[in-house]
């Protein structure tokens, strides 16, 4: 198997989303050794559920930085294709609604909107700042490496024709998840107009997220389109992606109990449960697909300026199939 070096712009993302990284590992870090650095009520990281909870969250945020790693490194090409897509559905699920939310809060609020509570405002911005900054750097350059591994993704269009036993099968899934995801997305849209600036911004996103990536994925399984099969592809990615991680989450905050689970229940763990179990279905259709679609013939992808010259040594590894 041949392998290559990776890109400038891959190498440039992925150092962003490893320097974005370190300051909430490090944080993390300090609120697992009992420093109370940053919160106001020490009593806040002495309950067993908020040391589960931040261990978890250490734990996700390592997986990313081993990630980000990987897609510098030439043995990264290597990585099992679920090893790889797996976690970054989850983990993009998740900073994609941080990423763009967070700086739409602070521009309508103001940090004021972090005051009041167990941490210190600086916790807030320091965090969500760094989120963004990982899910740009993180997303760019998995995209970047994605195209390399699997060019057939960004150089078909979505009516590209191919062998698929279980087609449908995932137009039954693909058309059953559009009215719970539809339900979820116009519940979480109303939403928006009961509640603090913050929740409110958080749940139109994830509300359009739920409704376009279950439209997205009934288009990507009827072939529906001339376009390129990337750009729908991204928008079911995150869409499922969202659900599925948001409502995992929740659940697990839910079930850990502790402060972080205060004033949760009746219509939110509805939603966070189906919202879990739509993503999760919704999830494994696209896995099926792409499975199938693995064996696309392709052309090479066209040169992006962010690559740099060195791109040539880059589709020595363009390998061909969804490993």
């Amino acid at each position: 198997m041949a392998e290559h070096t990776p890109g400038i712009g891959r190498r440039t993302a992925a150092v962003v989303a490893v320097a974005a990284m370190l300051p909430y590992l490090t944080l993390k870090v300090l609120w697992l050794a009992g420093s109370p650095i940053g919160v106001s009520d020490p009593d806040l990281m002495s309950d067993p559920a908020m040391a589960g909870l931040n261990a978890m969250t250490f734990g996700m945020d390592a997986v990313g930085l081993v990630l980000a790693t990987a897609f510098t490194m030439s043995w990264g090409a290597r990585l099992p294709a679920w090893l790889v897509l797996l976690p970054l559905w989850v983990g993009t699920g998740l900073l994609s609604v941080v990423a763009v939310s967070a700086p739409i809060v602070v521009a309508a609020a103001g940090t004021a909107v972090f005051a009041g509570g167990p941490i210190e405002p600086w916790v807030y911005l320091m965090v969500y700042g760094g989120f963004v900054g990982q899910g740009a750097g993180l997303m760019t350059a998995f995209a970047l490496y994605a195209r390399d591994r699997w060019p057939a993704v960004f150089t078909t269009g979505v009516c590209h024709a191919f062998p698929s036993p279980t087609r449908s099968l995932q137009a039954v899934v693909a058309w059953g998840a559009l009215p719970v995801a539809a339900l979820i997305g116009g519940v979480r849209l109303w939403w928006v107009f009961d509640g603090p600036v913050a929740a409110a911004v958080q749940n139109g996103f994830k509300g359009l997220l739920a409704i376009g990536g279950a439209a997205a994925l009934v288009a990507v399984v009827g072939r529906w389109g001339r376009g390129p099969f990337w750009r729908p592809l991204v928008l079911a990615w995150l869409g499922s992606g969202s659900l599925f991680a948001w409502g995992l989450y929740a659940m697990i905050v839910r079930s850990a109990g502790g402060p972080l689970s205060a004033g949760a229940g009746g219509a939110a763990d509805f939603v966070e449960l189906f919202g879990l179990l739509a993503g999760l279905v919704m999830g494994m259709c696209g896995a099926f697909l792409l499975a199938e679609r693995s064996g696309v013939g392709d052309v090479q992808p066209v040169q992006e300026p962010l690559e740099g010259d060195d791109r040539e040594r880059d589709r020595r590894a363009a390998y061909h199939g969804h490993r």
